[in-house]
């Protein structure tokens, strides 16, 4: 059975995630940023006798990233796949997201990876083997208005994914970008989200919650990503990027059949009615 170190486990993907390995018997380390508020990680490892040691880390922190991977080594030896996927949501419109706030977002979900992986790749290649996932989101290869820093990130860290993908394959580990569309994790309810109601940029901050609330009434439940999670990383005939959820493939689809002018020529459709019209006939999407 394989070691699987997990950030971000306290709710969503990550939880569902640590679950589903521990269940076919991996030894699993879920790691929490603050342990007092990992119930529902608990109440899970108090639920069923499962092969999950819960792990304090911070991936903000580089001390506190090399304290949890030191523990997680010093008891297991190794780390067999690491699972990225601690990050922050939320945005705005570029022009009324704080620059400070960006950097935040930036500082969890782009550099709390890349510290993670520092910290594991010594020990993966000194074996020759391991795996590093890095959940990603359709976000990073469909860009909506009003999401372009979240989006930006997610463009970064796949970016970095490629690069590390040509860096180690040769050595013999493999790079997995993991890529959902719209999930039901708590993620919604905890994102901060800037405009203000007289904002020029409004109404397209409205329409990509509208999109998202559209997108909930048949959501892919985090379940998915983890047995997505699972695949990518056994299967005989490695890929590089993983799709999750009729959205997103609906959506890069859709991207990949028209132009950049096209695509920005879209966000002027004048009313609501008129910009899910669009959606409708671009990416497929029968909203009510």
């Amino acid at each position: 059975m394989s070691v699987i170190l997990i950030t971000g486990t306290s709710s969503g993907i990550g939880l569902a995630t640590a679950v589903h390995f521990a269940r076919k018997r991996h030894d699993v380390y879920a790691a929490v940023r603050n342990p007092t508020t990992a119930g529902a990680l608990a109440e899970a490892m108090v639920k069923e006798p499962l092969p999950i040691t819960r792990v304090t880390i911070d991936v903000d922190d580089a001390s506190s990233v090399r304290r949890g991977v030191d523990e997680v080594l010093a008891k297991s030896g190794r780390v067999d796949v690491l699972v990225n996927n601690a990050g922050l949501g939320g945005g705005g419109p570029i022009e009324d997201v704080p620059i400070d706030w960006a950097k935040t977002l930036f500082e969890t979900n782009y550099f709390g990876a890349i510290r993670m992986i520092q910290a594991v790749l010594p020990g993966m290649r000194a074996r020759g083997s391991g795996v590093i996932v890095n959940i990603s989101s359709v976000a990073g290869r469909y860009v909506p208005a009003g999401h372009g820093h979240y989006a930006a990130v997610k463009h970064a860290l796949e970016a970095a994914s490629e690069a590390l993908a040509l860096e180690v394959t040769p050595l013999g580990l493999r790079v997995v970008i993991i890529e959902p569309g719209v999930i039901v994790t708590p993620i919604f309810s905890k994102a901060k989200r800037f405009v203000a109601p007289d904002s020029p940029y409004a109404h397209h901050l409205r329409r990509l919650l509208l999109m998202y609330q559209r997108q909930l009434t048949n959501p892919t439940p985090p379940e998915r990503v983890a047995e997505t999670i699972e695949e990518a990383v056994t299967t005989p005939t490695p890929r590089l990027r993983w799709l999750v959820g009729d959205d997103a493939q609906r959506l890069v689809a859709g991207r990949r059949r028209i132009s950049d002018e096209e695509f920005v020529a879209d966000a002027s459709a004048a009313t609501d009615a008129e910009w899910e019209a669009l959606m409708r006939r671009r990416y497929g999407f029968e909203w009510p």
